[in-house]
């Protein structure tokens, strides 16, 4: 019944045709709804499955089970009358801790792919303003717009606007305050999915994670997860030569930086005319490493500088 939604259906109705199906006014209204959006965060099209997460099972069941919850709201907020029992919205929202490089963005691209969602990428830092109301005004704006498309939101940077608050001893602390406490409600009273990413999780408010319906730490790879990495870093068309996965998986690096190191090995090699072998794995390994202030030793080769 909202202007947004009315005039998706006259467009679907006016631009039928053969291929449109049972899901083009959805389709049409959250092409709407995301242009107030695309302004203000990152569209972000999700490319990854659940097959494409390696991570331990404890943590790919609490990934799983937010999309169950979003899945099965009318059931248990409506069918079972948990609505009644709800201080806040019907909201889920979740933050997802951990290093760089760990999964925390791919782990938000298969939330929002299984479930159909837009996923827009939210970078927390670059709303926060020095000036007084800034800050609050592009919140305000950003969810504003997410509203009107039910889109994922994936609040990128947590940390920069959910710190801990502090003891008011003058107006900037009353400020940064008041933008904790503004960004708190608007996730609250939001009615879809809101996901967010910290690096920190330490430096975060400890009444904002108590209000988190998940909070999911991420770990670091260990070595059979990074073996499994490798595996899955060369698509089928690749052509390799001679991978020792088991050395690979020795290297003490995260996900994304093993993805980074495949891709510029995939390079090097289609420089050379060749298949991709462990000397371009390791040429690319120490530009990744060297970018991290880390020393590269081949782990597969001793006599390596």
């Amino acid at each position: 019944s909202t202007p947004l939604y009315s005039s998706a259906a006259s467009d679907v109705y006016k631009r039928q045709g053969p291929d449109d199906g049972p899901g083009a006014l959805w389709r049409r209204c959250r092409e709407r709804g995301g242009q107030g959006l695309e302004a203000l965060a990152t569209r972000i099209v999700p490319r990854f499955g659940w097959n494409d997460l390696i991570l331990p099972d404890p943590i790919c069941n609490e990934l799983h089970a937010i999309s169950d919850q979003i899945r099965n709201r009318g059931t248990v907020y409506d069918d079972w009358g948990f609505a009644k029992r709800l201080a806040a919205g019907r909201g889920i929202t979740a933050l997802f801790a951990g290093p760089s490089g760990v999964g925390k963005t791919m782990a938000a691209e298969v939330i929002a792919g299984d479930l159909g969602l837009d996923l827009y990428k939210v970078d927390l830092s670059r709303l926060v303003s020095k000036y007084i109301g800034e800050t609050e005004k592009n919140l305000r704006r950003v969810f504003d717009a997410a509203e009107e498309t039910g889109a994922c939101l994936f609040l990128d940077e947590a940390d920069a606007c959910l710190g801990k608050r502090s003891e008011v001893k003058d107006s900037h602390d009353r400020h940064a305050n008041i933008e904790v406490s503004y960004l708190l409600q608007r996730m609250e009273t939001y009615a879809g999915l809101c996901l967010l990413a910290t690096n920190l999780k330490n430096n975060l408010d400890g009444a904002f994670l108590r209000r988190l319906r998940f909070v999911i730490d991420i770990p670091f790879p260990d070595q059979g997860d990074r073996m499994r990495i490798w595996q899955g870093a060369f698509p089928p068309g690749t052509p390799t030569e001679g991978l020792d996965l088991m050395a690979l998986g020795r290297l003490d690096i995260s996900g994304g930086s093993i993805m980074v190191i495949a891709v510029n090995a995939a390079f090097l090699a289609a420089a050379e005319g060749a298949a991709v072998r462990m000397d371009h794995i390791a040429q690319a390994a120490r530009g990744e490493y060297r970018k991290h202030d880390r020393s590269f030793r081949a782990v597969w080769d001793r006599r390596a500088p």
